[in-house]
C-alpha cells in the first residue's frame, strides 16, 4: 500500500472523531496505550493514551534526561458536520426525519442531495463505550426544486439550519424511540442505547481525481489530513535528544473548550506526567517546556482559481507546491519569525517544499490549536498546513502530494 492509499484508507475508515482515534492507533504499531486513571510508574518509550474523541502519543529516545524538550505534532480529530440530537425522531407530510444540530462553520449547501451515513459512539445502560459506522446511505438532506425556487440562481440560496436542513431517513410517521432501537440494532446491541455522539458524513469515499491524477478529494481533509501526517511521522520517528509527541484534539472546529479540546488540560496533564514517571522534578518541568516547540497542522487555503481577488495577492499558496506556513499578526496564528525558521528548516532536512499563507487584511482569519496550546505551555508554535479548496465543505479538495510533503516535514522535525 502506497502512503498516499494507506491516507485515503484513514479518511474513508474515520468518519467521526473517535473513529479517527482509532485509525491513527492502527499506525502506531508497538504503542502502548495507557489508562490515565492507572498510576505511571514506568513510561513507555513508545506509549499513547485516549481521551473521547482526542489521542495524544510519543517516543521517548533510550537515555533522555527528564529535563528533555518535546517536539510536538498538533492536530485535531473533527470537522464541520451534523451531529444527531438526542430526541432526533421527527416527521413532516409523510416523511420521516432525523433532529440534526449543526456542528461547527458547515458550507450548508453542501450537505444537500448527499447520501449519508452515520457514525460515531453510543452509551450503553452499562456505561460502555460502543463505536458504531454505519456506511450506507440512509439519510439525505433534499433541496427544493428549482420549479419551486425561480429565482434560486440568479438571487442564490438562502438555507435556514434549523429549518431546511433537517434529513429525510424513510417515508411515513416517525415514532419515538425509533432511531435508537435502530442505531442499537445496527452496532449490534441488544437494546436502544442511552445516549450518542453520532455523526452524519458522505458515504462517498475518498479518490484521486483529475486527468493527471493530481487532486485528492475527501470529506473531512480538514483536518484528518494533519491527522494522518503525524501519525505516520511519529510511527517513523528516531529522536535523539528529545521526545517526539503527537497531539491531536477534538472540539477545534467549536473553539476548543473541553476536556479533549486544546483548552483543557489533556497534553499538559500528559507531558507533565512524562516528565514525573521518568524521575523529573518541578525544576525539570519548566526546563523541559522552555526546550520545546510544538508544529500546529491545520489546512490552509489554497488560492482559489475562480475567487482570486479573495486571497492576499502577495501569499497565494497552491496545491503540491508544499506545506504553508500560516503567518498573522493578530495572532490567530501563533507563527513567528524563529518558529517558521523552524519549519523551513524541517522541509529543508526532508527535501520537500515549502509556502507561505497570509490573509487579506478585510478578511477574517480563522485560528487553530496552535494559539491555545502556546498560550497554556508557554512553548515555541507554528501553524503550518496543506493547502485546499472548500474548506468546511461536505467534500474538500487538495494536491495528491501536499499530505506526503507534510509527513515528511514532520518526520524531519520529530527527528
Amino acid at each position: 500500500m502506497t502512503m498516499l492509499d494507506d491516507l485515503i484508507d484513514f479518511l474513508d475508515r474515520s468518519p467521526s472523531p473517535w473513529h479517527a482515534v482509532q485509525s491513527t492507533i492502527a499506525r502506531l504499531d508497538g504503542f502502548v496505550a495507557l489508562d490515565e486513571r492507572d498510576e505511571w510508574s514506568e513510561i513507555p518509550p513508545h506509549g499513547l493514551v485516549v481521551r473521547d474523541g482526542a489521542i495524544i502519543a510519543w517516543s521517548i529516545p533510550d537515555g533522555v534526561p527528564p529535563e528533555a524538550g518535546f517536539r510536538i505534532g498538533g492536530g485535531h480529530t473533527d470537522s464541520p458536520g451534523l451531529r444527531i440530537k438526542p430526541r432526533p425522531d421527527v416527521h413532516a407530510v409523510g416523511w420521516k426525519q432525523l433532529g440534526v444540530e449543526v456542528y461547527g462553520g458547515i458550507l450548508n449547501n453542501t450537505w444537500l442531495d448527499r447520501d449519508l451515513g452515520v457514525a460515531g459512539r453510543l452509551v450503553t445502560s452499562d456505561g460502555r463505550d460502543v463505536l458504531v459506522d454505519v456506511a450506507e446511505p440512509i439519510a439525505r438532506v433534499p433541496q427544493l426544486a428549482v420549479h419551486l425556487d425561480r429565482g434560486v440562481n440568479d438571487e442564490g440560496l438562502t438555507l435556514d439550519r434549523q429549518q431546511h436542513l433537517t434529513p429525510v431517513w424513510g417515508v411515513g410517521r416517525a415514532t419515538p424511540g425509533e432511531f435508537a432501537a435502530w442505531i442499537g440494532e445496527r452496532a449490534g446491541l441488544d437494546q436502544a442505547p442511552d445516549w450518542w455522539d453520532l455523526c452524519l458524513y458522505d458515504v462517498q469515499g475518498a479518490a484521486v481525481v483529475g486527468a493527471d491524477s493530481s487532486m485528492l478529494t475527501s470529506a473531512r481533509l480538514d483536518n484528518q489530513l494533519s491527522c494522518w501526517a503525524a501519525a505516520r511521522a511519529l510511527a517513523a520517528a528516531e529522536p535523539t535528544d528529545h521526545i517526539a509527541v503527537i497531539v491531536l484534539n477534538d472540539h477545534e472546529e467549536v473553539g476548543s473548550a473541553s476536556r479533549s479540546g486544546a483548552q483543557g488540560p489533556f497534553l499538559e496533564t500528559v507531558l507533565r506526567r512524562l516528565v514525573d514517571g521518568r524521575g523529573g522534578s518541578h525544576d525539570d518541568w519548566h526546563r523541559a517546556l522552555s526546550d520545546s516547540a510544538c508544529v500546529s497542522a491545520d489546512n490552509a487555503h489554497a488560492v482559489h482559481p475562480n475567487y482570486p481577488e479573495r486571497h492576499e495577492p502577495g501569499h497565494h499558496p497552491i496545491a503540491n507546491a508544499g506545506p504553508a506556513i500560516k503567518i498573522n499578526a493578530n495572532q490567530r496564528y501563533a507563527t513567528s519569525a524563529p518558529t517558521a525558521a523552524l519549519f523551513q528548516r524541517a522541509c529543508e532536512t526532508a527535501g520537500v517544499p515549502w509556502q507561505v499563507f497570509v490573509s487579506r487584511n478585510n478578511m477574517p482569519c480563522g485560528s487553530t490549536i496552535g494559539p491555545i496550546t502556546a498560550t497554556r505551555l508557554g512553548i515555541d508554535t507554528v501553524d503550518v498546513g496543506v493547502p485546499q479548496l472548500s474548506m468546511h465543505s461536505a467534500r474538500e479538495l487538495c494536491g495528491v502530494d501536499d499530505p506526503l510533503h507534510l509527513a515528511a516535514a514532520l518526520g524531519a522535525f520529530f527527528s
